[in-house]
């Protein structure tokens, strides 16, 4: 049985709000890993959100998978399939009709401006829990509503943790639970596997079609702007440009991206542009892959890039160093803890309102199977929803020293420091994998269990409980 296992009927309830668990979003992955592996000690209800969701109204039923996955019988594991994310009247009926214990709520918070908007009729019987997975500065104290609804606050990186604190300020982070739960994948699925398997060569021989790759460099993410994938192809033009054609001829970018996206770009026409005549060995690969293929594909890859220019997290520098693959990656949001900067006493470093990110190369000293690009350029952007926020946007001629570095070290140093990145993310300190990111969402929501206070009708903060200071790290940033 498995340890800490609670029976069916004395277990909490916990209703989820993100992505529906089926789908292979990121949010939806790790919404995934949490339901499944803390199954044994609550009981989960979904909130399952999709566009024009095409099960809309039928509740499907997962417990007997997720029963079988971790290896008992009383699972309990429903979704109630939705548009969006659901409505008050949706979630008011389905708290009833589950008799439900807590909220628990992974992505944007602008997506659930309706839930907070009714936080105070929840909140006076349930508590609500927020796995907070992207936030960047300035601290975006236009959020600060938001998180003074929920009783407590994951945040994803150490970055986002802090930006938590100094939204709220000190006084009020008192009446809060505030804890870092980084997020982790299955590292029995993410691993080095047996490169002669039949399903791995047959992956190999299709991106191999022209002969055999010396190296192979990959991005896995969307085709959106924040993710920086023209730069990224800019880049390898730039690292190109460094070998001779028969060198050039050897090396591969594969992009595991939709080609063209109207939140992103065209890929094949930013391609054509920037190699109009030479064989660049740039491959689009669009369609939908199994998480084992996924894995095929990083143990394919000498080393995986991601110059996101704003990133909470950064799941495929996750996917890759469990794989034991380098990653190449820009400084800044949730991908600087997968890198380890390490302070002079060489610890790995932490975030305060003085210290709010590493992103000016405060600290040089990283992991050895990571190669930084420190942004080189700090725009502030923004929308309505988001007044403003700053865009860390890094050299492209910066990433290609990079994948210069990687691509001079060799097969043999590639492969032990890529060994080294894995140990490091199963060890205890980073702690990347589903079974540690679930274990201490097990501790957070018990402890929020165990200190819930319902919320009377009606509550005031006064300004002067929100600490100003916080607002002067962007003169240091």
């Amino acid at each position: 049985m498995k340890e800490g296992y609670i029976k069916k009927e004395d277990r909490k309830n916990i209703l989820l709000l993100t992505d529906d668990i089926r789908v292979h979003s990121g949010v939806a992955t790790v919404g995934r890993e949490i339901v499944t592996n803390t199954a044994h000690r609550y009981n989960w209800v979904q909130l399952a959100g999709a566009i024009k969701h095409p099960e809309k109204d039928k509740i499907q039923d997962l417990s007997k998978a997720t029963g079988d996955r971790i290896g008992i019988d009383d699972a309990s594991v429903r979704l109630y399939p939705c548009d969006g994310y659901g409505n008050p009247d949706l979630l008011r009926d389905v708290i009833k009709r589950e008799n439900i214990d807590a909220l628990f709520i992974i992505t944007d918070p602008r997506y659930f401006e309706w839930l907070f908007q009714m936080e105070n009729e929840i909140r006076s019987s349930i508590p609500i829990a927020y796995l907070n997975i992207w936030d960047d500065l300035p601290a975006p104290m236009y959020n600060r509503d938001f998180y003074d609804s929920c009783d407590a606050l994951f945040g994803i990186s150490k970055q986002t943790k802090n930006i938590n604190e100094m939204v709220l300020g000190k006084k009020r982070c008192k009446s809060k639970i505030i804890k870092y739960i980084p997020h982790g994948l299955n590292h029995e699925i993410f691993k080095p596997i047996n490169k002669f398997g039949e399903e791995y060569l047959k992956l190999k021989n299709s991106l191999e079609e022209d002969g055999q790759m010396d190296f192979k460099l990959l991005y896995n993410s969307r085709n959106i702007r924040r993710k920086s994938i023209p730069d990224t192809i800019l880049a390898w033009k730039y690292f190109l440009d460094t070998l001779s054609k028969e060198k050039r001829d050897k090396c591969q970018l594969i992009l595991h991206t939709t080609p063209i996206d109207e939140h992103g770009t065209d890929l094949p026409e930013v391609i054509r542009f920037l190699f109009p005549e030479e064989n660049h060995n740039v491959i689009i690969s669009p369609g939908k892959f199994t998480t084992e293929q996924m894995s095929y594909l990083y143990n394919y890859a000498d080393g995986t890039i991601l110059l996101s220019s704003a990133e909470g997290w950064g799941l495929a520098l996750t996917e890759s160093l469990l794989t034991g693959t380098p990653i190449i990656a820009n400084v800044t949001g949730g991908m600087q803890d997968q890198m380890r900067f390490e302070d002079k006493n060489g610890d790995w470093i932490e975030f305060n309102s003085d210290f709010p990110s590493n992103h000016r190369g405060t600290y040089k000293k990283h992991g050895e199977w990571a190669l930084p690009v420190y942004p080189s350029n700090l725009s502030l952007v923004g929308s309505p929803k988001t007044p403003y926020i700053w865009d860390d946007r890094c050299n492209p001629e910066d990433a290609a020293k990079q994948i210069k570095a990687l691509y001079d070290m060799g097969n043999k140093e590639r492969k032990r420091i890529g060994k080294v990145g894995r140990k490091w993310v199963l060890g205890d300190e980073a702690g990347f994998t589903a079974e540690k990111m679930s274990n201490k969402v097990i501790d957070g929501m018990d402890e929020l269990f165990q200190k819930f206070k319902p919320k009377v009708k009606f509550s005031f903060t006064k300004d002067t409980d929100i600490d100003r200071k916080v607002l002067n790290h962007k003169l240091i940033y």
